[in-house]
C-alpha cells in the first residue's frame, strides 16, 4: 500500500479555514453532505490542476461549471490557497483533486473538507501497483500521472463516477461523454507512439528540470532524467548539476528541456557547465509538465498540451 505523507495542520491553513466556518464543519459528525444543486443549476465543481479541470469540463458538459485553482506556470508542489481560492472551495459542490502528495501545501485542507461535502483524490483512482515512486526516497508516489494517458484514464472514470454519484439523473450524458473523452485520449496515444518512432531509439533520453516525466518515459520508451526531484520543492546543488552533465556526456546527449512551470535557472546550470566541459547541449525548449497552457488555446487542453509536448521532443531529439 502506498504511504500517505500527512503534515500536521499549517497554522495558516486552520486560520483561513476557520475564519470561512470551514473548522467547525469539519469537526462535526464526520458524515458528507452530497446534494446535488437545483435543478437546472449546474454543478459547482472546484479543481487543482487544470489537468484535472480538463476532464471535469469534458465528461461534465453542460451540466458543470468548473473552476481551476492554478492557472499556466503555476507549480502545485509549492502552492498556497489564498483566501479567495478557500472561497472557491466552500461553495464547490464537490471538488476534484490530484493527491499523491502533488499537492503537497493543500492536504490538511482537503481532509478537512472531505467530511463536508464530496472531495475526490484522482491519484487514488490508479492502482497501487501502477504509481511510481520517488527513486530517491522510498515510499514517495510520483504524483505525475497525466502523463501516462493510459493511467489517466483512471482519473476520467473517477471524474465520471464521482458526478454520477452527485447527479444520477444525467448519468447517461455522463457515460457517453466520458466514452467520447476516452476515445479521444486513446487517439492521442496512438499518434504519440508514432511521432516518438522518429527518433532515433539510442537518441530517445528526456533531460528535464525536474523529475516529472517518469510515467511519460515509461509509456513512451524514453529514459528520463531530472535534475531536481519528484517535487520542485526539494534543491538542487553542484553535486545534481554535475550528476546530469556527466550522464548527458556518456550518453551523448545534446538537449535538455525547461519547464513552464519551473525557473530557467536549474537548466541554464546544466548547459553552462556542461559548456565549461566541452560538451555542447542546448536548451531543446520548454515542456508542459505540472501546469497546462493558456485557457483557450490548444495547450490549455490535456490534449494540447500533450501534443505541443511530444512536437516538442520529438524536433529537438531526432
Amino acid at each position: 500500500m502506498r504511504e500517505r505523507n500527512l503534515k500536521k495542520p499549517e497554522p495558516l491553513f486552520l486560520s483561513i479555514l476557520a475564519s470561512f466556518g470551514l473548522l467547525a464543519a469539519a469537526c462535526g459528525d464526520g458524515e458528507t453532505d452530497a446534494s446535488p444543486p437545483e435543478e437546472g443549476e449546474p454543478i459547482q465543481v472546484t479543481t487543482t490542476i487544470a489537468q484535472i479541470d480538463d476532464i471535469v469540463e469534458n465528461v461534465g458538459g453542460e451540466h458543470v461549471d468548473s473552476t481551476p485553482l492554478m492557472g499556466p506556470g503555476t507549480d502545485p508542489h509549492v502552492y498556497q490557497a489564498s483566501h479567495g481560492d478557500v472561497e472557491l472551495l466552500e461553495d464547490a459542490d464537490m471538488i476534484f483533486w490530484n493527491g499523491l502528495n502533488l499537492e503537497e501545501q493543500m492536504t490538511d485542507m482537503m481532509d478537512h473538507l472531505g467530511e463536508e461535502k464530496p472531495v475526490y483524490a484522482l491519484g487514488e483512482q490508479v492502482p497501487d501497483e501502477y504509481i511510481l515512486e520517488d527513486e530517491e526516497e522510498a515510499g514517495m508516489p510520483d504524483p505525475h500521472i497525466w502523463f501516462d494517458i493510459e493511467l489517466w484514464s483512471y482519473a476520467v472514470e473517477g471524474v465520471k463516477d464521482g458526478l454520477i454519484e452527485l447527479d444520477p439523473d444525467n448519468e447517461e450524458e455522463y457515460q457517453a461523454n466520458a466514452e467520447e473523452y476516452l476515445d479521444e485520449l486513446q487517439e492521442l496515444q496512438t499518434w504519440s507512439e508514432e511521432q516518438i518512432q522518429e527518433i532515433d531509439e539510442e537518441s530517445r533520453v528526456l533531460v528535464t528540470a525536474h523529475d516529472a516525466f517518469q510515467y511519460f518515459g515509461d509509456a513512451a520508451g524514453m529514459d528520463v532524467i531530472g535534475l531536481q526531484g519528484i517535487s520542485t520543492d526539494a534543491e538542487y546543488g553542484l553535486s545534481d548539476v554535475q550528476n546530469v552533465i556527466d550522464e548527458m556526456e556518456d550518453r551523448d546527449v545534446g538537449a535538455i528541456f525547461g519547464e513552464t512551470s519551473v525557473s530557467d535557472s536549474a537548466i541554464e546550470a546544466v548547459i553552462e557547465g556542461a559548456g565549461q566541459r566541452g560538451h555542447e547541449v542546448e536548451n531543446g525548449g520548454t515542456l508542459y509538465s505540472d501546469a497546462m497552457g493558456e485557457p483557450g488555446t490548444e495547450e490549455g487542453t490535456y490534449v494540447g498540451m500533450y501534443q505541443a509536448n511530444i512536437n516538442q521532443i520529438v524536433d529537438a531529439l531526432k
